[in-house]
């Protein structure tokens, strides 16, 4: 089911022109292997939009809530947290799916994925004192 509701661009100059780049296209800029991300905000209620890197397995995606290694968790993981139906487009596709925070074992195989698919993630780690958290975007179960 499609996210519904006012789409509000992110303030941040470079994620806008991403955005903006991928719903045209279907790809990153420079070359990059992103997604985008659609979330609803936790406070808001707004649609956000936020591109990611590119990282799936037999049908399911992780989004790394990296900040390139800052201080804080970025907004569209609390949105995601909060509001855990999301869309996502990879490419021409677009998904509706359900965010869910990866643990343990899970984990530890998701982020060796996600740091072979984008190596800068071990750096973000090293950079920040936080554990970067790691969410699965799954199909929602059958009802």
């Amino acid at each position: 089911m499609a996210l519904v509701g006012t789409y509000a661009p992110s303030t941040v100059p470079w994620v806008r022109e991403e955005v903006e780049h991928l719903e045209r296209t279907g790809r990153g800029l420079r070359g990059r292997d992103v997604v985008l991300l659609t979330t609803v905000g936790a406070r808001s209620g707004l649609l956000r939009k936020t591109p990611l890197m590119r990282v799936t397995h037999a049908g399911v995606y992780a989004a790394v809530a990296s900040t390139r290694g800052g201080a804080q968790h970025p907004h569209w993981y609390t949105n995601a947290l909060a509001h855990p139906e999301v869309e996502l487009r990879d490419g021409d596709l677009v998904l509706s799916l359900v965010a869910r925070e990866a643990t343990g074992t899970e984990r530890a195989q998701w982020w060796s994925r996600a740091c072979t698919t984008f190596p800068s993630y071990v750096e973000y780690q090293r950079r920040t004192n936080r554990r970067i958290p790691l969410l699965l975007l799954e199909p929602p179960a059958p009802a």
